[in-house]
């Protein structure tokens, strides 16, 4: 099958298995304030992840390209919305481009459309500083996303067997480049463990890409003949993933991604450790069956109902939505005490 091919049918799929509610974010309530101190005027959405100045936390995350004229319309689309409501978007893998160069239109397309916008360029943890150069260079990218991709790769019936060297491979890419290295999961979420590593390895973002949104252990099983089943629940969920890498690193900027549908589902990732949120399936769905218009309505929705929560809360930025007050319970709380995570200090910080 041709990557092309096989990029098609990965958005059908995606939007064929749906999302299921398994975020965690159910786990997660704010504490009430009856004295915010706030209004909705006073409200600023602008963030900082990394060295990235975004006007807005949400941004879409990357889902496509490389899959011809189908996928060409999709990244044009989804850029002219990310330049409309001002935010930023990330593509998806470019390997397809790299390796064959009449696919590259279809990544070229979003800064065509959005010249000024903030691009996120991206690639799996198989490139060499070469390739990760080209992608970049590409789409004049603001930042390089590394998925890390284990699980859909080991599903996939032609995916990789072989990941031996990758924390290698995403050191000498984040020593080379001049922009910076996102690494980011690909919905099954990243570990503490796993935290500790890329911060060593210089990567300043992580995009956790917890389990509960996009599902590609069953995005591959519907691809193969004997499926893999036992694959289709694997992973740590958005909201513990978040927790995890946040009580774990130091000074390194969380992109909560996995499954996000929501303005409360945002302000809870924001308050839980991230900086910035991604949304791509969520997104996608809404684009595919209503169109760019929709998409533009929700997104200015979205932000109007976050506006709202920061105020409710008392949160005036992004920095002080990340000290709001919140109660973490049933599973996420199990997962993240068994995994030595304090999670009283969430309930007892203040603004």
């Amino acid at each position: 099958m041709s990557r092309a091919k096989r990029k098609m049918d990965h958005i059908q799929h995606a939007l064929s298995t749906g999302q299921l509610r398994q975020t965690g974010f159910d786990d997660v309530k704010f504490v009430h304030q009856s004295l915010p101190d706030s209004s909705v005027a006073a409200i600023q959405l602008n963030t900082k992840v990394g060295e990235l100045s975004m006007s807005s936390p949400i941004f879409i995350n990357a889902m496509t390209g490389g899959g011809g004229q189908k996928t060409y319309e999709i990244n044009k689309g989804l850029a002219e919305v990310a330049k409309i409501c001002d935010v930023g978007l990330a593509v998806g893998s470019q390997m397809s481009a790299i390796k064959d160069e009449s696919e590259a239109s279809t990544y070229k397309v979003v800064r065509k459309v959005n010249p000024n916008g903030i691009i996120f360029a991206n690639l799996g943890s198989e490139a060499t500083v070469e390739q990760a150069m080209r992608a970049v260079d590409m789409i004049e990218a603001n930042a390089l996303q590394i998925h890390l991709n284990v699980i859909q790769e080991l599903v996939m019936p032609e995916g990789d067997r072989d990941f031996s060297g990758a924390l290698r491979r995403i050191e000498a890419i984040t020593t080379a480049l001049p922009v910076p290295v996102i690494v980011k999961e690909t919905g099954f979420g990243i570990s503490k463990e796993a935290a500790e590593k890329l911060k060593n390895a210089g990567v300043q973002v992580i995009d956790v890409s917890g389990f509960g949104g996009t599902n590609f252990s069953k995005i591959e099983n519907e691809r193969r003949f004997e499926k893999l089943q036992f694959f289709d629940e694997w992973g740590i969920s958005t909201a513990a993933s978040i927790a995890e890498v946040k009580n774990s690193v130091e000074n390194i900027s969380i992109i909560g991604s996995g499954g996000i549908q929501s303005s409360m589902d945002i302000a809870k990732s924001i308050a839980l450790g991230s900086s910035a949120v991604g949304m791509a399936g969520y997104f996608l769905k809404c684009y595919m069956e209503d169109g760019p218009n929709a998409l533009v309505e929700l997104m200015k929705k979205t932000h109007d109902e976050l506006t709202v929560i920061m105020t409710a809360v008392g949160a005036l930025t992004i920095k002080e939505l990340q000290n709001a007050p919140l109660v973490v319970f049933g599973e996420t709380y199990h997962w993240l005490t068994q995994r030595g995570i304090d999670c009283k200090a969430y309930g007892n910080r203040k603004i």
